[in-house]
């Protein structure tokens, strides 16, 4: 009975999507405040009528309810609880009612903050958010209903997909759709803008916040799935440009554009069009990704469905939302232009555009790579597919070009740089790259990529370090203060600024470990048994014992190795290749010992049963730094989203 309960609440929620979208057409073109009142509380009902229907899918999860279809698709009675929640979303039903709740909770909290200050985008926002709820709920309810009911029940399920009981991939997917989801507020912001002809600047200040908290819930979210490939799927790797991975890049890339780009239209005026263009695209591109993931058109682990028909309205979903989006930009282009133009190339407007660019074919790239094997298939009949080569040879020059503007960005005057600026803002930084490439040339390090992305990566953080130490020896000067406190002062003089740069440092931090990693990564696969031995570069690693294992849901065997350096045991290792027992499903964990900022990573993926494991041994150096530069990137973005509402200079 709680499971018809929530379904037809899910029902109720789209009807009054439907209402919603009346009340604010009605509320405009009445211009009776009522209307828009009940568009309010349409779209609180419906956030609290899906809150009712994930809380009944939850209950039937926690119940064991196998005469819900979706439960015994994704849940088993053996599943401990913790994933049993997390089954929840799971799944593709479970995944699409997780999205719309969660743009119901961002749609609600929009309405409420901004009812009383922005009044008359109100019907527009209202219309918008439910028209998108609309079409998720319709895809829910008839297409995709996690409520239908399985008769007769069968006595257990089938099992949550063993790779995705990990804790990592708890919070992936809802951090990801938050990001998705948050987007969609400056996106229907924009959209008011446009259908209002309120133009100005108004609807980006107003979304600031709201467009890096999304940015931030997308980052984490990418970050904890390249976390979860890294030690679940026992490759070593932590990013193999999978489609899906891509799907969530994509707009990632445009809205990390978007964020930079704003600032020009805030202190200059100008890129109007390239603002409203670029936060359409980001989420068209957040749609697409959905697309991608549920249609069931990609190959990959992450991908949840496999019916064509789900796929052909969600493809027909986003493109009449993109089709209209566009359509409004295209029909408000002649107002959008602005008086002002490019005093110069050498400026920082000329950066940003640049900036733009760059991300803009970033993502194309990104696109084609992801798509060309799809239209092949569908053309030709014939499988192709595009892998890290392609990546690495087209995306890793631009990605480079991005972190060097990253660096000079922020220190070239507005309007116009002269020879002198532009001298005494980067002589430093660019003898701190050379000296880096030295550096690294006299290690004996030859690589092209490495010792490019060493000049980019100290160019730009030695601008920025600069950038700190001028200001704050300035502050501590000025008023008598120790350097720290100057810093401190510096900071809280202009907090959107220099979380700004707390998160490009983030960034480069990442990248370090993105080079180090990747390209001087040390593999070996090796057979052995009980005794034997091998070296992984400089250590030594012998395999002690083979043993069962048992935990809750699965059994496994286990083998110890013991790791040497020299003489020295430095670590003890254990891999497991386990087997769950509901779905007899095989998987390989990973053990990991860190050392020097890096990683030993060690996997079993076979065992014989003669008793001979095969053994792959890798080294990642520095990958503790991507994971850290993630979360130094993180923090400048919480400074960033929690700093005093005050005026600020660019």
């Amino acid at each position: 009975m709680i499971i018809e309960i929530g379904h037809f609440a899910v029902i109720v929620a789209l009807v009054l999507s439907v209402l919603g979208i009346v009340a604010s057409v009605m509320g405009l073109r009445t211009r009776d405040g009522d209307w828009i009142r009940m568009g309010r509380i349409a779209i609180t009902l419906i956030f609290g009528l899906l809150a009712l229907g994930m809380a009944s899918l939850v209950y039937a999860f926690l119940t064991r309810d196998f005469s819900v279809y979706y439960v015994a698709t994704t849940s088993n009675s053996t599943l401990p609880l913790f994933y049993t929640i997390a089954a929840v979303w799971g799944g593709h039903e479970g995944s699409l009612l997780l999205w719309v709740f969660l743009l119901s909770a961002f749609s609600t909290l929009a309405v409420w903050l901004h009812w009383r200050t922005q009044p008359a985008i109100m019907p527009y926002l209202i219309g918008v958010e439910c028209l998108i709820m609309l079409g998720f709920l319709c895809l829910i309810v008839f297409l995709s209903s996690p409520f239908e009911r399985l008769i007769p029940a069968p006595p257990d399920g089938k099992d949550l997909n063993p790779l995705l009981q990990d804790p990592a991939m708890v919070m992936h997917p809802p951090m990801l759709y938050m990001g998705y989801v948050g987007f969609s507020i400056p996106f229907s912001f924009a959209m008011a803008a446009l259908l209002s002809g309120r133009l100005g600047e108004e609807w980006i200040k107003v979304t600031q916040r709201w467009t890096v908290f999304a940015w931030l819930c997308l980052t984490t979210g990418i970050l904890l799935g390249g976390y979860w490939a890294y030690y679940e799927l026992g490759w070593g790797g932590y990013w193999g440009w999978d489609p899906v991975e891509n799907a969530s890049f994509m707009p990632w890339l445009v809205g990390t554009a978007f964020l930079h780009s704003v600032m020009v239209q805030e202190k200059r005026k100008m890129f109007k069009v390239w603002n409203l263009f670029l936060i359409i695209l980001t989420f068209s591109l957040s749609l697409i990704g959905t697309f991608l993931v549920r249609s069931g058109i990609l190959t990959s682990v992450h991908t949840f469905a496999t019916d064509p028909g789900r796929g052909l309205y969600i493809l027909l979903f986003v493109a009449t939302v993109i089709g209209i989006a566009f359509g409004a930009l295209m029909l408000r282009a002649n107002q959008l232009k602005s008086p002002i133009v490019l005093d110069s190339m050498i400026s920082r407007e000329a950066i940003f555009l640049f900036n733009n660019l760059f991300f803009l074919v970033a993502a194309a790239t990104v696109f084609l790579g992801t798509l060309y094997p799809l239209m092949i298939e569908t053309w030709y009949g014939a499988k192709v597919t595009v892998g890290p080569p392609y990546y690495n040879a087209v995306f890793m020059p631009i990605a480079l070009g991005l972190i060097f503007l990253m660096g000079v960005g922020p220190y070239i005057p507005w309007r116009k740089a002269s020879m002198a600026s532009l001298k005494k803002s980067f002589l430093v930084p660019g003898l701190a790259g050379i000296v880096t490439v030295l550096v690294l040339v006299i290690l004996g390090i030859r690589s092209i990529y490495a010792l490019t992305g060493a000049f980019v990566v100290g160019f730009s953080a030695a601008a920025i370090f600069l950038d700190f130490g001028k200001v704050s020896a300035l502050y501590a000067r000025r008023e008598h203060l120790t350097y720290l406190k100057g810093f401190l002062k510096a900071f809280a003089s202009n907090p959107r600024r220099y979380s700004g740069l707390v998160t490009h440092l983030g960034v480069l931090v990442l990248v370090i470990g993105i080079i180090a990693s990747t390209i001087y990564q040390t593999e070996k696969v090796v057979s052995l048994r009980v005794g034997d031995e091998f070296y992984l570069d400089k250590y030594r690693v012998k395999l002690v014992d083979i043993h069962e294992v048992e935990g809750h849901n699965w059994v496994a065997k286990e083998g110890v190795f013991h790791v040497f350096l020299g003489n020295e045991r430095i670590a003890e290792l254990r891999p497991q290749k386990r087997v769950y027992t509901a779905s007899q499903t095989p998987t390989t964990e990973s053990a990991i010992y860190a050392i020097n900022m890096g990683h030993i990573f060690l996997t079993m993926p076979e065992v014989s049963p003669d008793g001979v494991a095969v053994a792959r041994g890798v080294i990642n150096p520095l990958i503790l730094w991507v994971w850290g530069g993630g979360g130094i990137m993180g923090l400048g973005v919480l400074l960033n989203i929690f700093r005093p509402r005050k005026h600020e200079e660019g």
